[in-house]
């Protein structure tokens, strides 16, 4: 059971909607408020291509040091009033607990240093990758993968990370044959059926890691389900409407980690964060243009619309002609975040303004920025929040969204293929063939199931 189900949207309307400002924002222990006004670079970023081991754990060490040092030292030049860095632990680094805290301490003395010396504020978010996803973990609640997972955040904690988030993959053992085939139903059974139990799980531990240590539970994400799906359909392979709907459902399953104790900011590659702000009122964090270092998208303005940290999503320790690649990110974003605060310091009416040209400059050339204009998603949401389950919740997240873009191909609103917009009429018939039993939905899916990639039993199943 859920310790907390939403009934109402945060926002009601478009009005106060906007970037940098949440209706419940995260005060760190430094004092940096997340959500209060400002919105603030989000740095994450990840070694060149090098093996982890223990004999390279020096050099793995030397390489984040550098790093921060030099970010740090161009955000300070950059006058940035606060930075939140942001550490995605790589498999040996999860599965070897003690190598995250290692680099935990490294990046967060470095931090402290220039919080004294120059006053540079900053947040640290670790994100441990979530191993269960290796076909040696015997469960997804416990065992030794559980277990390492678990050890990496409460030790990363007790080290200084202020923030706790995941990637969390829940479900994907199912989602990757539902994108290849666009089985939108397949699609709401790994979301909103595996993924919401697991999320509802696995956030409800994080969540007391956080309390003994002091830490903030931030947030997950469904970049391993929605971005695959958009990252496909930017190349051609699945239809970009049946993208746009996968990203709606996953919402209902990052609501999840906020019914389970975590107050934000939402983590940055999951997109479906301007969904989970409309209901619950936390801080997000949001990645677009700048993130194109890590991977391409058509939602590059659009993203920023209502984020309240900005994010670059990740990027290389690698040498580009302006600096180490990680600095050039820092600085892409710093100069993001400075445009909006201005705009927001000029008065409610301007930060609008640039909030209404964000989304109005991607969301009519792609079905996947359609779906998260400010308004569209404020639309939605009324329609996930009247149902009372995670099934029931995403049925009608997708229902909403097919029904959505319907109306907004009729009124040319947004551009789609002509060969991608029978892909509604598909989907809808999918869906309608979905059992309204939730029960009989899981076992009919059971039974679909082909992969042999889904272990019932590790779902309690």
């Amino acid at each position: 059971m859920v310790k907390k189900q939403f009934s109402k949207l945060a926002y009601e309307n478009t009005d106060n909607f906007v970037y940098g400002r949440s209706m419940f924002p995260v005060s760190c222990k430094n004092g940096m408020v997340i959500g209060g006004g400002t919105i603030y670079p989000e740095l994450n970023f990840t070694l060149p291509s090098m093996i982890i081991t223990k004999d390279t754990m020096p050099e793995v060490l030397k390489q984040y040091k550098e790093i921060i040092e030099d970010a740090c030292k161009r955000a300070k030049d950059l006058f940035v009033p606060g930075l939140v860095v942001e550490i995605e632990l790589l498999p040996p680094t999860t599965y070897n607990p003690q190598w995250g805290v290692e680099i935990t301490k490294t990046v967060r003395e470095v931090m402290y240093e220039y919080e004294v010396k120059h006053g540079l504020k900053s947040v640290m978010r670790i994100t441990p990758v979530d191993i269960r996803e290796d076909r040696q973990s015997s469960h997804m609640w416990h065992g030794s993968h559980w277990d390492a997972v678990m050890k990496t955040f409460e030790d990363c904690a007790k080290a200084g990370a202020d923030l706790l988030s995941i990637e969390s993959i829940g479900g994907k053992d199912m989602h990757d044959d539902a994108v290849m085939f666009c089985e939108i139903d397949k699609s709401l059974f790994s979301l909103g059926v595996l993924g919401a139990r697991d999320m509802s799980r696995l956030w409800s531990e994080i969540k007391k890691i956080a309390d003994r240590t002091g830490a903030i539970a931030a947030g997950d994400t469904a970049c391993g389900f929605a971005n695959t799906a958009m990252v496909l359909a930017d190349r051609g392979f699945v239809p970009k409407i049946f993208a746009a709907v996968v990203r709606v459902i996953s919402a209902v399953r990052s609501l999840a980690a906020i019914e389970e104790g975590a107050v934000g900011p939402h983590k940055d590659c999951g997109y479906e964060g301007v969904y989970v702000k409309a209901i619950t009122g936390t801080p997000i964090s949001m990645e677009g243009k700048s993130s194109a270092c890590a991977h391409l998208s058509p939602v590059g303005n659009i993203a920023a619309c209502v984020a309240d940290l900005w994010s670059n999503e990740s990027v290389q320790n690698i040498k580009l002609l302006g600096g180490m690649a990680p600095t050039v990110s820092l600085e892409q974003l710093a100069y993001d975040c400075r445009l909006m605060n201005t705009a927001a310091e000029k008065g409610k009416q301007y930060a609008l303004l640039l909030r209404d040209w964000l989304f109005e400059s991607d969301s009519k050339y792609d079905p996947q920025a359609y779906v998260l204009r400010p308004d569209v998603v404020i639309e939605i949401s009324k329609e996930i929040i009247r149902e009372d389950t995670w099934f029931k919740r995403s049925k009608a997240a997708a229902f909403a969204a097919i029904n959505t873009l319907r109306r907004a191909v009729e009124t040319k609103s947004v551009f789609i293929d002509e060969r991608e917009i029978s892909w509604l009429d598909t989907m809808e018939s999918q869906l309608e063939n979905v059992p309204e039993d939730e029960e009989a939905f899981i076992a009919e899916m059971l039974e679909r199931d082909s992969s042999g990639k889904l272990d019932p039993a590790k779902y309690d199943l």
